[in-house]
């Protein structure tokens, strides 16, 4: 399976990694280091041929340019193990981008996960999943309660995330340029 994504920048990343660390440290959660890299997931997909998605990428990131968008808040996908997350409000340009992605691989995947279609998805910055529980949610969020996450975020590239073992590991990055290469 792979991870269609946006990385953050290396300033954002850190100060991401910082708070996944501290929900560590103070309540044993680490599964969300399984992809060491945070990120904005477009798409969870398997493809026929890697080389035709690689190009597929590569063509979308060459005709987008760099753009800005906000988090704020806290939200919580329900559940056995609650995901926390990071809100990334949705504007034209990444509903846009995200249309675009969908679009360009739909030829090529296997398969993918149903929270990727336009109407299901919801751009989010994940904090800690899979090893949490239900009890652990109130002190997990009264613990990041005391932060803030409006964050101004520049989006500028396309990543593939690869799932090696345990981890998801970056495959390719596809900076945005802005401009189509001619063919």
């Amino acid at each position: 399976m792979l991870a269609i994504t946006s990385l953050l920048s290396p300033h954002y990343a850190a100060r991401i990694n910082r708070i996944i660390k501290g929900l560590e440290t103070e309540f044993g959660i680490d599964d969300v280091q399984a992809t060491p890299e945070p990120h904005i997931t477009y798409q969870l997909a398997g493809v026929r041929k890697l080389s035709a998605l690689h190009q597929a990428l590569h063509d979308v990131a060459c005709s987008t340019k760099p753009f800005a968008v906000h988090t704020t808040g806290l939200g919580v996908f329900p559940g056995p193990n609650p995901t926390i997350y990071i809100p990334v409000l949705r504007t034209k340009e990444l509903n846009e981008l995200h249309q675009r992605i969908v679009a360009a691989t739909a030829p090529l995947c296997l398969r993918t996960d149903k929270f990727s279609g336009p109407d299901c998805w919801l751009p989010h910055i994940s904090l800690a999943l899979h090893d949490t529980t239900p009890e652990l949610l109130g002190p997990v969020l009264q613990y990041l309660n005391k932060q803030t996450f409006n964050l101004k975020l520049t989006v500028d590239n396309l990543a593939i995330l690869r799932q090696q073992g345990s981890l998801f590991l970056r495959e390719e990055v596809f900076a945005f340029s802005g401009v189509t290469e001619p063919v």
